[in-house]
C-alpha cells in the first residue's frame, strides 16, 4: 500500500495488491490520532482495495457539522466507484449519502463508532453543554446509526452503553421520539474490536529482564492529559503513597494540551523526586521502551470506549491496577480478575501499596496473550468478512 496526497483530498490509500476482492471506501472526518492509525493500518493490510477519503483531525464540532458535505464533494469527483462504504462516528452519514446518492444508491454503509457524542463524557468546561447545544452530536451519531447497513463498535461496553442510553436520549425531545428505531438499530449492531499493531512493540522488548534488579518499581501513566482520564485519582493515590513512605519511580506519557488539567503542574512539583520522566515522547521507539520498562499501571478513567494505551501497556508486561466497568474487563481473562481489578480509591491504594513494596513476579503471559488478539494479524480477516457480508444479498 502506497501514500499520496492528491489535489481536492487530504488522504488517499492506492492498493497495490492485484487480488483484492473488493472495493472499500473508508470515510474520516478527523484523520488524527488513533483514528487516523486505524483507517492507515486497515488499508495497509486489507485483501480488499481500500481508498481513504478524510480530513484533517482539528475542529471535531465543525468536521461532525460539516465534513460530510466536504468528503461528499471529494468522493464525486474521484475516479472510484466502491462496492462498499466505512465512514466513522465522526461523519454525518445522512447527509453524505443524500449528497452523492447518484452514486452511492444501492452501495451498503457501514459506520465504526470509535467513540460516540450520547455517553461520552463531555467537559464541564465546554461552552455547549451551557448553551444547551450539545445534544446535536449525539443526534447525528444516532441519525448515521440510523440510515448505515450495519453499525460496529469497539467494544462490547459501547454497544451496550450506547444502546442502552439512546431511549432516554430520544424520550428528552419533545414528541415523536421514535424510541422503537432503537430495536432497528441494535439488530445490525456488532462488536468488531479495535485492531491494533501490537507486533511492532516486539522489536523493542529488552532482551534481559529487569527481574531482581534493586530498584523501585515504576509506574507508569501512558494516557491523554485529559479530564476524562482522571487524573486528580491517579496522583492523589500517589500522594497516598508517599504519605506512607513508599517508594516507587514514575513516568508520565501521553500527549498534553493547552488545557491541561492543574493537577499535571502540581504533580510535577510535589512528586518530583520520583519522576524518572516526564512528557510526551516523539518516537514510538522511546514510548514503546519506557512500556516494556514499567512495572504497574494503575489506571483511573472515567471514560473509555477502548482503552488503547491500557491493552498497549498490557501487551508489554506492565501490571494492569483498573476499575471494574467501561471495556477494561473485556481486556483481563476472567481468571485474572481478581488481581487487577480494585473496587474504589481506598482499594486502588492499598493494591498499589502492596504491589509497590512486593511486585508480583510471577508471569503475566496470560494477560499479555489476552490482548494479543487485538492485532491485526488477528483482526483484519473478521473486518474483511464483516464488510464482505454487506455486499451479499
Amino acid at each position: 500500500m502506497s501514500w499520496s496526497k492528491k489535489p481536492g483530498r487530504l488522504l488517499r490509500a492506492v492498493s497495490n495488491n492485484n487480488e483484492v476482492s473488493m472495493k472499500i471506501a473508508l470515510i474520516e472526518p478527523f484523520m488524527a490520532g488513533s483514528h487516523a492509525r486505524w483507517a492507515r493500518e486497515y488499508a495497509d493490510r486489507s485483501r480488499h482495495q481500500v481508498e481513504i477519503f478524510a480530513l484533517e483531525g482539528r475542529h471535531w464540532k465543525w468536521r461532525m457539522h460539516g465534513g460530510a458535505v466536504t468528503l461528499a464533494r471529494e468522493f464525486l469527483g474521484a475516479d472510484f466507484r466502491p462496492d462498499v462504504l466505512l465512514a466513522t462516528d465522526m461523519l454525518d452519514l445522512t447527509i453524505f449519502l443524500a449528497l452523492t446518492r447518484r452514486q452511492t444508491s444501492g452501495i451498503p454503509a457501514a459506520i465504526y463508532f470509535h467513540e460516540n457524542q450520547l455517553t461520552y463524557p463531555w467537559s464541564p468546561t465546554d461552552a455547549d453543554i451551557h448553551n444547551q447545544r450539545d445534544a446535536h452530536y449525539a443526534f447525528i451519531n444516532y441519525t448515521s446509526a440510523l440510515t448505515a447497513d450495519k453499525v460496529l463498535f469497539n467494544s462490547n461496553y459501547h454497544r451496550l452503553s450506547f444502546l442502552a442510553q439512546l431511549p432516554k436520549f430520544l424520550k428528552s425531545f419533545p414528541d415523536a421520539h421514535e424510541v422503537a428505531s432503537v430495536k432497528h438499530i441494535e439488530k445490525k449492531s456488532q462488536t468488531l474490536s479495535l485492531g491494533l499493531d501490537l507486533k511492532q512493540f516486539d522489536a523493542y522488548r529488552p532482551t534481559i529482564s529487569c527481574a531482581g534488579h534493586h530498584r523501585p518499581p515504576l509506574i507508569l501513566w501512558n494516557h491523554r492529559w485529559e479530564y476524562d482520564k482522571n487524573p486528580e485519582d491517579f496522583f492523589q493515590a500517589l500522594y497516598r503513597l508517599e504519605e506512607n513512605g513508599i517508594a516507587y519511580e514514575l513516568a508520565v506519557l501521553g500527549e498534553s494540551y493547552s488545557t491541561s488539567p492543574a493537577i499535571y503542574a502540581e504533580a510535577r512539583q510535589r512528586l518530583r523526586h520520583r519522576i524518572i520522566h516526564w512528557g510526551f515522547v516523539e518516537e514510538f521507539s522511546d514510548y514503546a521502551g519506557w512500556l516494556w520498562r514499567a512495572d504497574i499501571l494503575p489506571v483511573t478513567s472515567i471514560h473509555d470506549f477502548f482503552g488503547v494505551s491500557v491493552v498497549q501497556a498490557l501487551y508489554c508486561g506492565c501490571r494492569p491496577l483498573l476499575p471494574q466497568r467501561l471495556a477494561y474487563p473485556e481486556h483481563i481473562n476472567h481468571d485474572d480478575h481478581q488481581q487487577c481489578f480494585y473496587n474504589d480509591f481506598d482499594d486502588l491504594v492499598m493494591r498499589l501499596s502492596k504491589l509497590c513494596q512486593n511486585v508480583d513476579e510471577e508471569s503475566i503471559d496470560a494477560l499479555r496473550a489476552h490482548v494479543a488478539r487485538y492485532d491485526w494479524d488477528e483482526m483484519v480477516s473478521l473486518y474483511d468478512d464483516v464488510l464482505e457480508g454487506l455486499t451479499v444479498t
